[in-house]
């Protein structure tokens, strides 16, 4: 029997899609989950995503690595903000880092009721698409989107995830959500960043000169490394 997968496009109607036995993906491409990723590509020992900036202020002082921002700008008192780049290894490597965004860490503190949470990001799709295949359960990506609002490239990476665990004949969908994402994602992949240049997101950063992460956080499979959500803590699984 295969397994189904879903799509939900926003927080905001998660509770919609809810069920404890999901495998959930969290998606936030631009650029919370691209960062994570990046965390522990550089050797990051766990993470700790903080919903809320006021949480993540208890840290202060703690002699953890704090990163953060609201609405693109970093915080006044972390140590970096939000771009990939940020997260290099003389920062990060052996080190806990607490970390707070606007969309995408809420996403995976909320999705923390399910029997699995996993970040997924261009940069470790298939891996991710493999260790889903292996767990022959149904599978939920949940896109952190934009202050609960859809969101175009978080849209893109839940159709690329569908489409590749589809193929694997173990998947197939009755969610119109992953229906439109995997068109979409078939739509745009052949020339992804024409599209990218079409996300609100990809103009919010480049308002704000942070769009130098745009090619790297659309650049599939530069690690094998899944961040996987467990206690209030994000650790590396390579798989």
């Amino acid at each position: 029997m295969n397994h189904q997968i879903e799509v939900c496009f926003s927080p905001a109607v998660f509770e919609d899609f809810f069920r404890p036995e999901l495998n959930v993906v969290v998606v936030d491409v631009l650029r919370a989950t691209s960062s994570i990723c990046t965390a522990f590509i550089n050797g990051a020992e766990k993470l700790i995503p903080i919903g809320n900036v006021e949480e993540l202020k208890g840290f202060v002082n703690m002699g953890h690595v704090l990163a953060g921002e609201r609405n693109g700008y970093t915080l006044d008192f972390v140590d970096f903000g939000n771009s990939p780049f940020n997260f290099t290894r003389d920062k990060v490597e052996n080190k806990t880092v607490i970390y707070s965004t606007t969309n995408g860490t809420r996403a995976i503190q909320m999705a923390s009721r399910c029997r699995n949470v996993i970040v997924g990001s261009f940069l470790n799709i298939s891996s991710v698409c493999n260790w889903l295949d292996s767990q022959e359960e149904d599978v939920l990506v949940l896109c952190a989107g934009w202050k609960n609002r859809f969101s175009l490239e978080d849209t893109l990476l839940a159709g690329a995830i569908c489409e590749k665990l589809v193929e694997t004949g173990h998947f197939s969908t009755i969610c119109d959500s992953a229906i439109s994402a995997i068109d979409l994602w078939q739509l745009a992949k052949s020339d992804l960043m024409k599209t990218v240049e079409k996300c609100a997101q990809r103009h919010r950063l480049k308002q704000k000169g942070l769009d130098d992460v745009l090619e790297y956080c659309f650049t599939p499979d530069i690690t094998d490394i899944i961040p996987v959500y467990g206690n209030g803590v994000l650790k590396p699984m390579i798989f």
